[in-house]
Parts: structure tokens; sequence; C-alpha cells
């Protein structure tokens, strides 16, 4: 055991990267579904207590800290060697520009849509609803980011990982733009 985190040593920054980018991917996906259920005619999770709001907010404010993490942790890699400016602001990152400049402008969005709910009784109800819908978007481009920038994208178990968790939220979605009313 001890050899196994003698030998992660020089790469403990981009394994904490890519755990939490995970972590990310698979609460954010959660946070989705949760959401989509709240908004869908009788949507509550008995298992949950009911309290399907409340699991929504929890698993996106989890989600907002796995995505810091996953960003801040790659400060620390010997390989990328990043700027702060370079895991803060979109496409100025020379690894994989464009991929990883999606995530973190999707990782922006998402804060900023995600930390709004705080903000609504300002912001007024119906256009904080309007723009909540975006963070579907902004879920969609951060997992587009994980298949485009993520050294496991290729990998059997990070596809397997990806099919369970972002299946039934993708489903979710589909079933609720499938349903939508037309706009006049």
């Amino acid at each position: 055991m001890i050899a196994g985190a003698v030998s992660a040593g020089p790469h403990i920054f981009w394994i904490t990267s890519r755990a939490a980018g995970v972590a990310a991917m698979v609460l954010s996906s959660a946070a989705v579904g949760a959401g989509l259920l709240i908004g869908s005619r009788g949507g509550s999770l008995r298992g949950f207590g009911g309290d399907t709001k409340a699991l929504h907010e929890a698993l996106s404010l989890a989600t907002l800290v796995a995505i810091a993490v996953h960003g801040a942790a790659l400060l620390g890699d010997h390989f990328l060697h990043p700027s702060i400016f370079e895991i803060s602001i979109p496409f100025t990152s020379a690894y994989r520009s464009f991929w990883t400049g999606i995530g973190i402008a999707a990782g922006w969005a998402l804060a900023a849509l995600g930390l709004s709910y705080y903000a609504r009784a300002w912001v007024g109800q119906s256009r904080w609803r309007a723009l909540h819908r975006f963070t579907a978007l902004f879920w969609l481009l951060g997992i587009a980011h994980s298949l485009g920038s993520g050294t496991d994208a290729g990998q059997p178990w990070f596809l397997l990982t990806l099919a369970v968790t972002v299946g039934p939220a993708l489903i979710l979605l589909a079933g609720r733009w499938v349903r939508a009313p037309a706009q006049p």
C-alpha cells in the first residue's frame, strides 16, 4: 500500500484531477436527472424521502466542488504545468485547447446557473427558470469536454461509467424535449 502511495507521488495532482473530473461527471448527471424529475409531473424520488429538490441542490453543490477540485488540482501537475489563467480562462490552455476550453466555459456556466438559485428572488422566478434551463446545455458541453479532453475517454470503464450515469439523464432530457409544447 505504501509503495502505491509513493509511486503516485509525482502524479498525485493528475490523478486527483481525473478523479474529481469523473466525480463531476457522475454528480452533474445525477443533478441534471433530479432536476428534470422536479420539472416533470409527479417528479419525486420516494427512496430519498420525496425531497427531490434537496437532493438536486446537494448534488449540484457537490458537482461545483468537484469541478473546482478538477481544475485546481491541475495547478500542481508536473506534465501540464498550467497557469491559473489556463485553468480558468476558456481556450487559453495549450492542452487540447478546444475541448479544454469547452470544459472551462461549461464549468463557469454551471457555477453561475447553479448558484443563481440563491439569487432567484432578485432575478425573478420566471426569468430564473428560463435561464436555469440552459444548465442541460452546459452539462452536455461538460460531457463533450470529458470525451474530447479526458485521458480516460476511450477506456472501457470510463465509457461504462458514462453510459450508466449520463444515459438516464439523457433519456429524461430527450423526453423533456419531445414533450415540450411549441412556443408561440
